[in-house]
């Protein structure tokens, strides 16, 4: 049987950019927070990615905010539908924390110029 050898801490930042690599995997999301596209994590690193995320814990049980920019043509309730159910699915499995909420606010839509 394997002892308890203290505790471990994972740090709300974390959490965030699992979030955000998330969304960012979800076709139809141009942009977190409305300045993140995939060719910016290239340039700045995916240490940037939590900064569109909002992340509250307690206990065991996270709610997570995020502030996506969709791209055009695509039906927004699915893509965000794809995006909570990708968020919540993917900060399970690496953290083991229950997500009981992932909120999304679309906070604009990316023209294919852009």
């Amino acid at each position: 049987m394997a002892e308890k050898l203290g505790n471990v801490r994972i740090a709300k930042d974390v959490i965030a950019r699992i979030a955000g690599m998330a969304a960012l995997d979800v076709e139809g999301v141009n942009a977190v927070q409305g300045n993140l596209t995939r060719e910016d994590l290239s340039r700045v690193g995916r240490s940037a990615l939590g900064k569109g995320v909002r992340v509250s814990l307690n206990g065991r049980k996270a709610v997570i905010d995020l502030s996506l920019v969709m791209g055009y043509g695509y039906n927004i309730p699915t893509v965000c539908k794809e995006v909570q159910d990708k968020v919540g699915m993917s900060v399970n499995n690496m953290t083991d924390l229950t997500v009981t909420d992932v909120n999304v606010a679309v906070a604009g839509v990316a023209m294919q110029d852009e």
